[in-house]
């Protein structure tokens, strides 16, 4: 048991170097990862004793089983898998096995249920509320229709940059998760309010290249993204509970009712997995289909 052991160690650690540096996970995640491949390791070992490349499509259907048996909850269970196939995943591509013996594991079936989703209505009027008399109102004017109609997370909408907006091309160039850079189409009515906004713009600190400032100069946080969106969404008179995701949650489910593809969903919301974006399939097919075209770009 110590010989094979002793591969699983090495495995993981080549596995741990590759998702840290090539995957460019966040630490969070890769230890996440690495908490789950041990307890699979662990698993493997101790009821049948052989090295990764030696691990069959039974075997792990076994461990599932287990997580079952021990009354994992079931996004917990998918997650477990989804970590073992990327493990296996790795060993395919460097060469240590041919196959995945994890490819045709299925994950388990489970509900998913969306978080409330704002109308076009709705995120007119929460935009609408501010008072663009001001720098502050016209920044969180441009800042809101950005986080709607380009579908960014918070974290992605305060690092935008100036040099991150290409609007002669229609589009901006958003850092996601990992580092990972994406175009997205810029709207009309979203150039128009950064525009406004940039007119007015205050000094920045020394080296500060963020597109949104506050009134000392530095950027945003996203604490204070949230703050807003909810102040302005309690002057619409919005009840919903509403976050910053809530807009990004409103803008796929928009896309999807005006005829986007799932596909082209997960490019402009920059999810690596198609399995993420596809939480937004769940819709009612006979909802009132609206237009969208002032906030979505054609």
């Amino acid at each position: 048991m110590a010989e094979n052991t002793k591969k699983w160690e090495a495995a993981a650690s080549r596995y741990r170097t590759y998702i840290k540096l090539e995957k460019r996970l966040a630490q969070n995640s890769v230890e996440s990862y690495m908490r789950d491949l041990r307890s699979f390791a662990h698993f493997i070992l101790r009821m049948w004793d052989v090295p990764p490349q030696k691990v069959e499509p039974q075997m792990i259907e076994r461990y599932m089983a287990w997580l079952f048996d021990r009354g994992r909850e079931k996004t917990s269970q998918a997650r477990a898998l989804s970590g073992v196939k990327s493990f296996f995943n790795f060993l395919m591509i460097s060469d240590k096995i041919e196959n995945s013996p994890a490819e045709f594991i299925l994950s388990p079936k489970f509900g998913r249920q969306l978080p409330d989703i704002l109308s076009t209505d709705e995120i007119d009027r929460i935009i609408a509320t501010v008072d663009t008399s001001s720098v502050k109102g016209l920044r969180d004017s441009a800042m809101l229709e950005l986080l709607y109609s380009c579908g960014l997370r918070v974290s992605e909408l305060v690092s935008l940059k100036i040099q991150d907006l290409f609007f002669g091309e229609g589009y901006i160039r958003v850092i996601g998760k990992g580092d990972k850079q994406r175009l997205v189409p810029i709207s009309a009515t979203a150039r128009e309010r950064v525009h406004r906004y940039l007119d007015k713009r205050p000094e920045t600190r020394s080296g500060e290249d963020a597109l949104f400032l506050n009134n000392r100069g530095s950027r945003l946080t996203r604490v204070m993204v949230f703050t807003i969106l909810k102040q302005a969404a309690r002057n619409a008179g919005i009840e919903k509970r509403i976050s910053p995701h809530t807009f990004r949650h409103s803008f796929a489910t928009h896309l999807l009712e005006g005829g986007a593809s799932i596909r082209q969903v997960q490019e402009m919301l920059g999810h690596e997995s198609i399995l993420t974006t596809e939480i937004y399939t769940h819709l009612d097919s006979s909802h009132l289909r609206r237009t969208v075209e002032e906030h979505l770009p054609l």
